[in-house]
């Protein structure tokens, strides 16, 4: 499903601040695939994210997408087959729409029709979003007329996740996208997100910082330092390594400690 050759990145290149942020990424996932992602501040994380997105274009490499050269493909051309879930759950929305219509937008955005962003939903679309919405078990089919900025942070993560997911993409990136909820409401968005993700098979990337989830959620574990995959682990191997086995992995790997706080104190 996505192929990364070789990608490249670095910023503000020639100056005091410059900074190879990505250095000759290579990855192969394959359709269905679901892999978590641990790294240190500052190893590449995000900007793989954004590289996938077409936030920027990379300076070498190719991105392939279900067998498209998505390289140098727009960002908003990119998005009508890409979920993208951030830490801020404030991201995902635009907050003074209602539920309806920013289901509405997320909707008709991955539509395949040339001016479906000028289409008028129906009332057959507004019953599924309703269905959808009820899936999350918040009381959201209720409040379709309401602003979405009225929404608790953990409402508006699982709802910008439902928008993600409500036209089933080529791929899901979920970055760190419970990190900023309460444990409670983390949990209850974690396992929406492992039950959309595993009923409609979709390919996923998701960045944490939890060591736990990095073994537990999905079939595949990858370890980011200095702007590449330094540990790529899945199958009969990866069930049998604990968090103490992964961190070595990472050690031998990519010959430092695992030095975020945020991780070591997840185990």
């Amino acid at each position: 499903m996505l192929t990364l050759k070789k990608i490249s990145k670095t910023f503000n290149p020639g100056t005091v601040n410059e900074k190879k942020a990505l250095d000759a990424v290579s990855l192969d996932l394959a359709d269905g695939d679901f892999a978590t992602i641990v790294g240190s501040n500052g190893a590449g994380k995000s900007t793989l994210f954004n590289a996938i997105t077409g936030a920027f274009y990379v300076d070498e490499g190719q991105i392939i997408l279900a067998g498209e050269d998505i390289t140098y493909v727009k960002e908003h051309v990119r998005s009508k087959v890409i979920g993208h879930l951030f830490q801020d759950p404030l991201k995902g929305t635009a907050p003074h729409m209602t539920i309806e219509e920013n289901m509405a937008l997320a909707y008709l955005r991955a539509s395949t029709a040339p001016h479906a962003y000028f289409s008028r939903i129906s009332g057959r679309e507004k019953a599924l979003f309703r269905e959808q919405l009820a899936l999350l078990d918040m009381g959201l089919e209720d409040r379709m007329k309401q602003p979405v900025g009225l929404l608790s942070g953990g409402q508006r993560q699982a709802l910008t996740l439902l928008m993600a997911t409500m036209v089933t993409p080529k791929i899901l990136l979920l970055d760190e996208h419970t990190a900023a909820l309460d444990p409670a409401t983390a949990q209850k968005v974690l396992e929406l997100t492992r039950r959309i993700v595993a009923k409609r098979r979709i390919t996923c990337l998701m960045v944490t910082h939890n060591m736990h989830q990095a073994l537990e959620l999905g079939n595949r574990t990858l370890m980011m330092n200095g702007g590449n995959i330094v540990f790529d682990v899945q199958g009969e191997e990866r069930s049998r390594l604990t968090i103490d086995d992964l961190l070595s992995k990472f050690h031998d790997s990519a010959g430092v400690r695992l030095d975020n706080d945020r991780i070591l104190l997840s185990r």
